[in-house]
């Protein structure tokens, strides 16, 4: 899956994977790391670590699991690390409280689904996946006690959430602290010679590198970081919870609509986030935008078949393609329609109290009037019979018009 890349020397090696990252510590640890992996012939250990707090991954993860592919592409080998142990901590990142612990079978479960789900981005033969419980399981008492020597409290607080918790009288539980150290020692376990994550985890990053140190490792390991992704909303962090997500097991046409409510402005971020393309490749879709030789709406199409074709193939991107082109182009739709959540009925339910309660007509008989104007459609289909009644089921998505300027786009809950 992941094709190799022949960039020839390390120093061409560590431009490409400077690219696109925020944090970089530091770029002499790296190539010195780069030399001696080529000229030993001995690939690199790239850690990546995730909590298996959610049933699935979004496009915000795989911010992280791109540049880890580039370090496979040259040669190197991911440690994807499941935080099995320490999600049964639960870390505050990028929060002001505690995260909830999970249950064990919790997190088991949702282990399966991330084993599963990385090799869509990942190449299997050039990956370990580790488990930090099988390590952490077998420490004593003692040996964690150990572990705590090696930070003081006040480094600790240093962490900004940390700090703003402390600062705002909001308890901080002891176990909290020993979040960091424990991912910190999963990096002297492993011996990692690079570390990834996001820009919230770079306090934890570099605990990893200064336990490598006080644990007698001769080389620590380099840390990297990449932006955050920010979700459809354009605003928020991509979030499950804000419903503000892609899926990286959202179907075709469910990626295709997401990425397509995506600003032009995000657009570009996605592509350099989320995309194999170079600098000059992103500086001329930006360059063709300007200048009118490309329409927004087809650079947005393109980067949704290129998500469609990394996470599915080549013939669902064609196809999602091809059903936005029939719903959207010749039917004259536009590109964004306005969301309606629709409760499932119990029984079939008359079109125009159906229109009426989904806000595309002010009553039942404007309503009626416009289906007997031939004036309705669903799903690209007119409606002509005023006395339809519509047996609705959960999950079902409609694109709804009514008139020449009303739109919806419903999905029965």
């Amino acid at each position: 899956m992941s094709e190799s890349l022949t960039l020839t020397t390390p120093k061409e090696q560590l431009e490409f994977l400077k690219a696109g990252t925020v944090d970089f510590i530091s770029d002499q640890d790296l190539l010195k790391k780069l030399e001696k992996s080529y000229k030993e012939k001995r690939p690199l250990k790239i850690k990546l670590g995730a909590d298996p707090t959610r049933s699935d991954l979004h496009l915000g993860h795989t911010v992280a699991l791109n540049k880890l592919r580039q370090f496979q592409r040259l040669g190197h080998t991911a440690q994807f690390l499941i935080g099995d142990f320490t999600a049964m901590i639960g870390d505050p990142t990028g929060r002001n409280e505690t995260r909830p612990p999970l249950s064990a079978e919790q997190i088991q479960e949702n282990a399966k689904t991330y084993v599963s789900q990385i090799f869509k981005v990942l190449d299997e033969s050039k990956t370990e996946i580790v488990f930090n419980s099988h390590w952490f399981q077998k420490l004593t008492p003692a040996d964690f006690i150990k572990l705590s020597a090696q930070y003081t409290v006040a480094r600790l607080l240093e962490r900004d959430d940390f700090t703003k918790r402390f600062q705002a009288h909001i308890p901080i539980s002891i176990h909290e602290f020993l979040y960091p150290l424990c991912q910190g020692y999963d990096s002297v376990h492993l011996k990692s010679d690079v570390e990834l994550g996001g820009t919230d985890q770079k306090f934890n990053l570099l605990v990893g590198r200064e336990l490598q140190k006080a644990y007698g490792q001769s080389e620590q390991q380099v840390v990297i970081t990449v932006p955050i992704l920010e979700g459809l909303d354009g605003v928020h962090k991509m979030s499950k919870s804000l419903d503000n997500y892609i899926s990286i097991v959202d179907s075709p046409r469910e990626m295709f609509g997401k990425t397509m409510r995506v600003s032009d402005q995000l657009m570009i971020r996605y592509y350099e986030l989320l995309t194999d393309l170079t600098p000059a490749d992103i500086s001329k879709i930006k360059m063709d935008l300007k200048s009118g030789a490309q329409h927004p709406r087809d650079v947005k199409v393109n980067l949704a078949k290129t998500l469609i074709t990394r996470f599915h193939s080549a013939e669902k991107a064609k196809a999602a393609e091809d059903e936005f082109h029939r719903m959207f182009v010749e039917k004259g739709l536009p590109d964004e329609l306005p969301e309606v959540d629709f409760n499932q009925p119990t029984e079939p339910i008359w079109i125009c109290h159906f229109l009426n309660q989904v806000g595309l007509a002010p009553s039942a008989s404007e309503a009626k009037r416009l289906v007997q104007g031939r004036a309705v459609e669903i799903n690209g289909t007119k409606v002509e019979d005023d006395k339809l009644k519509l047996n609705l089921k959960a999950g079902e998505v409609l694109t709804v018009r009514a008139g020449k300027k009303k739109f919806a786009k419903v999905t029965v809950r």
